[in-house]
């Protein structure tokens, strides 16, 4: 402090607020800030990007100005840095001219960094822990936490993942989560029987939670004879899962004439969802194991039930869609029927 004391006084007019800059970060030294607030809060009081790094616990966070989320990123050439013990850096990314303050700002974010670190060790799942995957997965978790967590399974963050969400277990970094399985870092697979699976989109592992939350709705769209769904192919239908509550589902004219269809047996949904899948009535007779001459009176007696052709090209249409928007209702969270 003696230091910083004989600093301001030469500092005349940007006295004030170099007090301001040191009350900042004992204000969130005295609050116990998350390093993700920390990093957060550096940034919007600098103006320009600012990071944490800290390579021995998998810690490489940034944070710029005008967002609100704290990213993963190293320390980008330029960049005005201070080193402390451990081999931790912190760092402030200016594109302009240091400004007056700059080399004090850089000072008391790295007290700070140093104390809050100290504060926030506290010890994560060991490896191998699944708790690791759910925190990698969490959308909620801090951003130290999920450096961290992804440090441990052995992934870096600008790893090019894909997770899974299954109704069973699979093999690689899989985890319970409620009702299905989650699992990291997999490539999609060919699920066992009775096994129905949701393939988010390929992203870096930072984003592993977006990749998640897109494997799950992938899921809500599987079915017996779909055990398999990726997100990337749902295209314009992904975002009903998120729009359409199970009211609206259950309320929809056409999905109501596939649950009368199905009162008579399931055979019969299961035939018209072979239809979509395989384009013609033949190949889905032999994708159902069952003569093609049996196709025609089965598709007759669906559209009495429906009220519309279903053996041509907007019939399909119009029938596929019935038939996903009832899996996304017969499909809660988690994809269970």
């Amino acid at each position: 402090m003696q230091g910083l004391l004989l600093r301001l006084s030469g500092l005349d007019a940007d006295a004030e607020n170099a007090v301001r800059v040191i009350g900042f970060f004992d204000r969130l030294i005295t609050a116990r800030a998350s390093l993700d607030t920390l990093v957060c809060n550096t940034a919007h009081l600098a103006g320009c990007p600012v990071g944490v790094d800290v390579p021995g616990q998998g810690l490489a966070l940034r944070a710029k100005p005008d967002s609100p989320q704290v990213r993963s990123g190293r320390v980008p050439a330029g960049a005005a840095a201070r080193a402390l013990e451990g081999g931790v850096t912190v760092w402030v990314a200016r594109s302009g001219p240091p400004q007056p303050l700059d080399e004090m700002l850089l000072e008391r974010f790295a007290i700070a960094t140093a104390v809050l670190l100290d504060h926030s060790s506290v010890p994560l799942p060991e490896l191998g822990d699944p708790a690791l995957v759910e925190l990698a997965l969490s959308a909620t978790a801090g951003a130290a936490e999920r450096s961290r967590a992804l440090h441990l399974l052995g992934l870096d963050t600008s790893a090019e993942v894909r997770v899974l969400a299954s109704t069973g277990p699979l093999p690689g970094l899989a985890v319970p989560l409620g009702a299905m399985w989650a699992v990291l870092a997999a490539p999609a697979v060919i699920p066992p029987a009775g096994v129905r699976l949701g393939v988010g989109p390929m992203v870096s592992a930072w984003d592993a939670p977006r990749s998640w939350q897109a494997a799950r709705t992938a899921l809500r769209f599987t079915a017996d004879i779909e055990p398999v769904v990726w997100w990337d192919r749902l295209g314009s239908l992904a975002p009903l899962a998120d729009r359409l509550d199970r009211a609206e589902l259950d309320g929809l004219a056409d999905v109501r004439a596939l649950d009368r269809l199905a009162a008579h047996g399931e055979d019969a949904v299961a035939a018209l969802a072979a239809l979509c899948t395989t384009g013609s009535a033949r190949k889905a007779a032999a994708a159902l194991h069952r003569h093609h001459s049996t196709m025609p009176a089965r598709l007759a007696r669906a559209e009495a039930v429906l009220g519309f052709e279903v053996d041509s090209p907007a019939g399909r249409f119009r029938l596929q869609l019935a038939l996903m928007l009832r899996r996304l209702r017969d499909n809660s969270e988690g994809g269970e029927e």
